[in-house]
This record gives structure tokens, C-alpha cells and sequence, in this order.
């Protein structure tokens, strides 16, 4: 089988993936909502079963149950892994009935390009390679199921199989969605999300000067930490707020939540940051704990990462596809932790969309072709 005729077997799959792009982004998955990424994740399980490829599935009381489909399961060389979260971001009830809407080469709906559009087009991939009687090594495709919190909805147990399934790889794919531009990701920053929790003295609203108010405070404190702005650097946003319980008192009681993102060297500084404007009263009387809600670590650059991508650059090149440029990113994802685990790894190798967490998220459906072909081939060749 010649790399144009494997081509051409994915461009004739086309109507056949946008149909099941459509079914299962009409299956709503939000990640707290463990019936719906699970019926999500249960299309692949039937999917793969009729194909005869080897299924995984680790059980979980609180999360989604994360996946593992292998083809070449009883091949001894090292596999190649492709992986996308199935999981999704807005509640129940906020699309129509179905979910996803199609005006020609777009469809629109919750995950179509973030993250559902990249597990198909693998999908996709693994198909043809088995239709072509690709042996060469396992080929895998991990299926996430609490990539938007973090993982912290299943305590990393989704991340713990992720790398356990990964060990000895040569290449981890990461699908989370590509740029029109054709940028991947070989570097991310880091997250830490915490709560303030601001505690004031209480008075009546005539007598508020002798109260200390805890939103006054907390304002003073949200105002220090939305000066870190940088780009490159630290950036910080207080995005949840909660306090008071009635206007006419001084509230006794304020919380926030911060999100940071820094370079991974910047980590110690960030905490630097969150301990002293936690313990600095702006108002005399005011008093201030913090609690850990959630943390991801950063994707290092690594010089591993950078030659699996040259490597793959290489195989475009040579079959007429455009080649990779790499970019750093500041939003989170799995890649991350792939990385530090030391497993070759490239991130954003899914499909091309926009609009990424709004109700306006897209996906141009013709990315699921090339995507698709972007994975089938370094998988024949590397």
C-alpha cells in the first residue's frame, strides 16, 4: 500500500467521519456529568470491539472512565500514541437539542474542535491502518475523560493511565486543536488556581465604620494580583468572587479564586506572590487563608519533543503535505504531564477550529481528512 492510495482511503472516508463527529458531539459531556462522558466513551468501545482492536477501560466512582484502544496489541515494538479528551466544558442544557449544527464544511457544537474533532480524525487513522494491514507496532489512541479540570475530578487517576499506556512510546500525539496556521505546541506554562478566603468584622451598614468589610479587603488583594500581566511571565486573573450576605451590613466573609500561569521557573515566585497578599491587610482588622484548587505543571521545552517534530516534519515534506511550525502556548493541557514524564510528545495535532469554549465553537470539517493524515503516515514511516 503506496502513501498516495492510504491518502486516498482517508479522503473517501470523509461523509462517513463528519457523521460520527456529529453523533458524538451530540452526546453531551461536560466533565462533571460521569453519564455522558461515559456514554461518549462507549461509541469508541463499540467501535473498536467490531474492529477487533484490543480495549481498556479503567473504572472510576467519580470522572469519566479513560480508554485505551490498541491495534497491533500483540506487536513487541515500541507504539505510537495518539490522545484527546472526550470531555467538554458547558452544562447540560445550554445547546439545543441536538447539540451540533451543520452549515457545509463547518460544524458547529460543545467539543467539536476541543477536543472530539482530533479523537475522530485518530479514529480515522487507526481505521485505515488496519484496512491497509499496517503491522509495524501498536498503535494506540487514549482517550481522556477529565482533561478540563485538570484531572483533578479523578485525583490524576486518568493521568496515571494516560502515562502508564504510554511508557516506551516513540511519539505521543496530543489532539488538542491546531491553528489555521499550522502551529503546534512544544511548550505551555504552568497553572496554579487558588482561593482566598478573606474573613472581615461584621456591623450594620449605618454603622460601617465600624465594621471591616471582607469584600473591601478582598478587592484591595484582587486588585494586587491582576497587576501580573505578562505574557512571556506571570499572568494572574481573578475570575470567581463570593461574599456578603445582605447590603445593608458589612460583610464578615469574601472569597476568590486566582488563576496564575508562569513559566515553570517562575513557580516558587508565583507562590511568593499568593503568601503576601494573603498575609498584607489592606483594612486594619481584615485576615486572609488560602487553599490549593488546582494546579497543572508546564510543558518544558524539550530538545525530544523538537526532534520528534523535525522527524515528522521531514515526512511531510517528503509527501506533499505543509510542514510544522512550533509556538508556545498558555493555556494547560495533557501534554504537560507526557512530557515530564520524558515520552516523546508534540500538542496541538488535532483539527483546525475556532471559538474554542464558547457556544460558537467550530470545526472545519475537512481538517478531520488532513489530521487523519497527518498521524497515518509518520505512523507507516518513523
Amino acid at each position: 500500500m503506496s502513501i498516495k492510495q492510504l491518502i486516498e482511503m482517508i479522503d473517501g472516508k470523509a461523509e462517513k467521519y463528519y457523521r460520527i463527529l456529529e453523533e458524538v458531539s451530540n452526546i453531551e459531556s461536560p466533565t462533571v456529568f460521569k453519564e455522558g462522558v461515559d456514554r461518549c466513551g462507549a461509541y469508541f468501545v463499540n467501535f473498536a470491539k467490531e474492529k477487533n482492536w484490543d480495549v481498556e477501560v479503567l473504572h472510576l466512582k467519580n470522572a469519566g472512565n479513560p480508554i485505551c484502544i490498541t491495534l497491533n496489541a500483540d506487536s513487541t515494538n515500541s507504539p505510537i500514541v495518539f490522545s484527546g479528551h472526550l470531555d467538554t466544558v458547558h452544562p447540560i442544557g445550554l445547546f439545543p437539542t441536538p447539540a451540533c449544527k451543520r452549515d457545509g464544511d463547518i460544524l458547529y457544537g460543545p467539543g467539536v474542535a476541543d477536543c472530539k474533532g482530533g479523537v475522530i480524525a485518530a479514529l480515522l487513522a487507526l481505521e485505515v491502518l488496519d484496512e491497509t494491514n499496517f503491522k509495524g507496532r501498536p498503535v494506540k489512541l487514549i482517550l481522556q475523560t477529565d482533561e478540563e479540570t485538570g484531572s483533578k475530578t479523578s485525583g490524576l487517576k486518568t493521568v496515571d493511565f494516560m502515562i502508564e499506556k504510554s511508557k516506551d512510546a516513540i511519539a505521543f500525539f496530543n489532539l488538542e486543536h491546531i491553528s489555521p496556521n499550522n502551529f503546534c505546541v512544544l511548550s505551555r506554562k504552568g497553572i496554579l488556581r487558588y482561593q482566598f478566603n478573606v474573613t472581615g468584622k461584621a456591623a450594620h451598614s449605618s454603622k460601617c465604620m465600624d465594621g471591616v468589610s471582607a469584600i473591601a479587603e478582598a478587592a484591595h488583594k484582587i486588585l494586587e494580583l491582576e497587576k501580573y500581566k505578562d505574557n512571556e511571565g506571570i499572568t494572574c486573573n481573578c475570575g470567581v468572587i463570593s461574599g456578603g450576605t445582605v447590603a445593608n451590613t458589612v460583610a464578615e466573609q469574601c472569597s476568590f479564586i486566582a488563576d496564575f500561569r508562569y513559566p515553570e521557573e517562575d513557580e516558587a515566585k508565583v507562590m511568593e506572590i499568593i503568601e503576601t497578599v494573603a498575609k498584607t491587610s489592606y483594612l486594619n482588622g481584615a485576615d486572609c487563608s488560602v487553599e490549593k484548587i488546582s494546579s497543572r505543571p508546564g510543558m518544558a521545552f524539550a530538545e525530544r519533543n523538537l526532534d520528534l517534530l523535525n522527524r515528522v516534519n521531514r515526512i511531510f515534506a517528503e509527501n506533499g503535505l505543509p510542514v510544522y511550525q512550533y509556538k508556545h502556548a498558555n493555556g494547560g493541557s495533557d501534554a504537560a504531564y507526557v512530557t515530564k514524564a520524558g515520552i516523546p510528545c508534540i500538542d496541538n495535532f488535532g483539527v483546525v477550529g475556532a471559538k474554542i469554549h464558547s457556544k460558537d465553537e467550530y470545526i472545519e470539517l475537512h481538517s478531520i481528512l488532513d489530521s487523519a493524515k497527518r498521524m497515518a503516515i509518520p505512523t507507516v514511516l518513523l
